[in-house]
């Protein structure tokens, strides 16, 4: 079942962040289907949050996506490297997203492999979000994308996690935020091995 465009324009985006975990992230590229289990996601909670690429109301033609109503894709280039993924949410000039961290293999698996080099026993396959990014296709081709078009999307498979097997904790090299890097936004799946820095 794919999520519909309602189920982003949520206004609570830490509550979305957490809510994300156990969905399924596809992407569908020259008819190759990969997908893989939402494991670790990160909350970013738009003008007032220090972390956020559009704190202040920041707007460049890089950030213009966050401010469309939720459901569409912003995805941005790390260091000039790493192509991270995040799902824009909320409604309209309200520029809020969840970066997704980490995700679990489930299908196309092969083909993960091959993008990333490396067999899916190996947790690095798609720990981390530009490992996760680069295991499902995903690069800057995949900005402003509709997630509920054929490229890609993300479906409910009824994975529930009690708030037991959640952690929350800091969000991941947002240093420069001051006292927002310690704001507990990063959510992920205890004692799963795709997760990207399970101990902090």
């Amino acid at each position: 079942m794919k999520l519909p465009f309602s189920y982003y324009q949520n206004q609570d985006v830490v509550f979305l962040a957490k809510d994300l975990l156990g969905k399924v992230l596809f992407t569908e590229i020259e008819g190759n289907i990969t997908a893989g289990i939402i494991v670790e996601t990160e909350a970013y909670f738009g003008v007032m949050d220090k972390a956020s690429h559009a704190y202040g109301g920041r707007r460049t033609d890089r950030t213009e996506i966050l401010y469309n109503d939720g459901g569409l894709s912003y995805v941005y280039l790390c260091y000039g490297i790493h192509h991270l993924f995040n799902i824009v949410s909320s409604v309209k000039d309200e520029p809020h997203a969840v970066l997704v961290r980490a995700v679990e293999p489930l299908l196309g698996i092969e083909i993960m492999e091959f993008r990333r080099n490396m067999p899916a026993s190996k947790a690095a396959i798609s720990s981390g979000p530009g490992s996760a990014a680069k295991a499902l296709g995903i690069d800057r081709s995949f900005n402003t994308k509709d997630l509920t078009g054929e490229e890609i999307w993300i479906e409910d498979h009824n994975i529930r996690y009690t708030p037991d097997e959640i952690t929350a904790g800091p969000r991941i090299g947002v240093a420069y935020a001051q006292e927002d890097a310690f704001l507990p936004w990063r959510f992920f799946v205890k004692g799963n091995k795709y997760v990207s820095k399970p101990n902090k």
